[in-house]
């Protein structure tokens, strides 16, 4: 990818292809809870797996690797942020079907907001080496999703117990715990690229 430039860049590259494949799985995820063009639960799955494998082909990369972009425990830890979105969502889906329970409005609308996260973040990966400052934005943008998700998971469990149900209420809570938890792995990313934004600059 031009904008990264020499070789010492390729970790930035890998974490870009990461963040891009959590970004491809959340859209097959929303696809799925939404039903839309046939969104399948295997499409989930198989980007989880090939997120996996993405994840472990840099960290393959960087224990045989001596001179990183940066900090080499950073790309660790942004990698692993970066890889536990793509597994709550994963986790999301088979705990929906194993409840037997179906997707609402409040669960697409907080995959919207781990979506636009996830397209920050995507873009403060791409842009870190070069633009630095730019990639900060991102991040801070990405970390105001996280406040949105926030609200969206209280609006969601006001809702869920107005009703009678207590054991339909415990398992849509679990649910919506886990998109919760997507998305405070997605600030952490973003506090990550700051921390990295600050020793660089």
């Amino acid at each position: 990818m031009p904008w990264f430039g020499k070789k010492k860049c390729d970790f930035c590259e890998m974490l870009y292809a990461q963040s891009e494949k959590v970004l491809e799985g959340l859209d097959a995820l929303h696809a799925w809870a939404e039903g839309v063009d046939g969104g399948k639960r295997t499409k989930v799955k198989e980007i989880e797996r090939e997120a996996d494998e993405l994840r472990r082909i840099l960290i393959e990369e960087l224990n045989q690797t001596f001179v990183t972009p940066f900090d080499r425990d950073d790309i660790f830890s942004l990698s692993r942020a970066i890889d536990d979105v793509m597994d709550y969502a994963d986790r999301t889906v088979d705990e929906m079907e194993i409840y037997e329970v179906n997707p609402n409005n409040h669960i697409i609308r907080m995959i919207d907001i781990l979506r636009k996260a996830a397209r920050e973040l995507s873009d403060a990966i791409r842009l870190i080496q070069k633009y630095p400052n730019i990639a900060l934005e991102h991040a801070t943008k990405a970390k105001a999703c996280e406040n949105e998700m926030e609200s969206a998971y209280h609006r969601a469990l006001a809702d869920l117990f107005q009703g009678t149900d207590t054991v339909y209420m415990l398992k849509m809570r679990e649910i919506y715990r886990h998109l919760s938890n997507a998305a405070d792995r997605g600030d952490e990313a973003a506090n990550l690229i700051g921390d990295i934004v600050v020793k660089m600059t």
